[in-house]
């Protein structure tokens, strides 16, 4: 093309009746003629040649496949297959890591008290980061009680214990309205004295030995993280964990607890005797020194803020079948539910199973550097977490076999799903 056409067609009137389009492909096929024909637009009839012009058709439209220069990349639709776990754009290396430091400053002030017990610390600690409340089933003397008070101290909490007996009422623990008069006027009103269930962290001590009706007193405070009297609602401070505990030895005078109170447990622990080396240490260094004072290593707010965080952990597709199979799998009216399990249970988990199962996960993945939940933390946690939710019946009991071996057979049973499409 010569320069004077050049010229007229990027005057700007000729631009007016040129669409976008046609100057893309011009500007393009200027620059790039090695690897597209260079279409000439139609030369203006010379004021010299005074014949009729011949009509000349409109410049075709180039067929050619485009260089490189003119294709825009289509953003590729995301999967469940290519997306990035959500933590790793939103919180970063530098929170995951305040997130293990602050697991690990925990596990380190706790050691100072604490003596074994490591899967039994570890389970409590998933509960705390993750918002949720257990419950300890263990024999006396086993340092329930001091675990509990000492992560109190560690995490700058406020910390209540509530020793729970038959004649415990409810008002008793969610508090009491009371009549107080003005001395200087003599006028009178009412007053709400908050109770014990204001606080940061429970001692629900021996949660069975008291009726019914005072163990629902925790239900509203364990769900909805509120307190009613006297027509008025009461917002408990979080961070809020009730530790619950109950003994399985003395069954005579106690109240099981509801299945409905149950499930509002994240985690059943369970904590047995220690070992003998172990025993042998504790024996030692409670009889022949004070008992260690501990430091401040996380405050409330800080336990707050891995709430939220924590959620954002990425949980691929083929985990989150895994756990829902798992989780139906121990419901007897299931067809796909094993032949055991018709055979051995009542009433299977429900859908906080799973819920308790994920977002546990979550929070054992931070702690253990990882970005994403895996199905080994699924495997990890389906004993603190199903535990308590899958109640076998009579044929169960008469030949000896109890929830954790159920949850046992079911760990051999559901396979793990080779990738996560459907």
């Amino acid at each position: 093309m010569k320069d004077n056409e050049l010229d007229n067609v990027n005057e700007p009137d000729d631009l007016d009746k040129i669409e976008d389009a046609e100057i893309d492909e011009l500007s393009v096929s200027i620059e790039d003629s090695s690897s597209k024909p260079v279409v000439e637009p139609a030369e203006k009839p010379s004021a010299k040649s005074k014949s009729k012009p011949e009509p000349e058709p409109p410049a075709p439209r180039l067929k050619e496949t485009p260089s490189a220069a003119t294709v825009k990349a289509e953003p590729v639709p995301k999967t469940w297959t290519t997306e990035e776990p959500a933590i790793s754009k939103e919180i970063g290396e530098d929170i995951l890591n305040k997130l293990q430091k602050g697991k690990e400053e925990i596990n380190n002030e706790l050691r100072r008290r604490i003596v074994g017990q490591e899967r039994v610390v570890e389970e409590v600690l998933i509960a705390l980061f993750a918002g949720g409340h257990c419950l300890i089933t263990g024999v006396p003397g086993l340092a329930k009680t001091l675990l509990i008070k000492s992560l109190g101290e560690i995490l700058d909490l406020s910390y209540k214990r509530i020793q729970f007996t038959p004649d415990l009422m409810p008002a008793d623990i969610t508090g009491i309205e009371v009549i107080e008069e003005d001395r200087s006027s003599g006028k009178r009103s009412i007053h709400f004295v908050k109770g014990p269930v204001f606080a940061n962290i429970i001692l629900a001590d021996e949660i069975n030995r008291t009726p019914p009706k005072t163990q629902s007193a925790l239900l509203e405070a364990m769900q909805e993280y509120q307190v009613t009297a006297g027509g008025e609602k009461f917002i408990l401070q979080k961070p809020f964990f009730v530790l619950a505990t109950q003994n399985p030895i003395e069954l005579e005078g106690t109240y099981p607890l509801p299945e409905a109170q149950l499930d509002r447990f994240m985690f059943n622990v369970v904590i047995d005797y220690l070992s003998a080396e172990d025993e042998l240490t504790v024996a030692m260094t409670t009889t022949s020194q004070e008992e260690a004072e501990l430091k401040t290593v996380m405050r409330g707010k800080d336990i707050i803020e891995f709430h939220s965080l924590v959620k954002k952990v990425f949980v691929p597709r083929n985990v989150g079948e895994y756990t829902v199979n798992l989780v139906r799998s121990t419901r007897p009216n299931e067809d796909n539910a094993p032949d055991f399990i018709k055979k051995w249970v009542s009433w299977g988990a429900g859908l906080r199973a799973a819920q308790y199962l994920l977002l546990g996960g979550k929070v054992r993945a931070v702690f253990h550097g990882r970005y994403n939940v895996a199905i080994e933390d699924i495997r990890f946690l389906a004993y603190p977490v199903l535990r308590h939710r899958v109640l076998t019946n009579f044929y169960a009991e008469s030949e000896n076999v109890n929830s954790d071996k159920i949850i046992g057979m079911l760990l051999e049973t559901v396979t793990e799903p080779v990738s996560g499409l459907t």
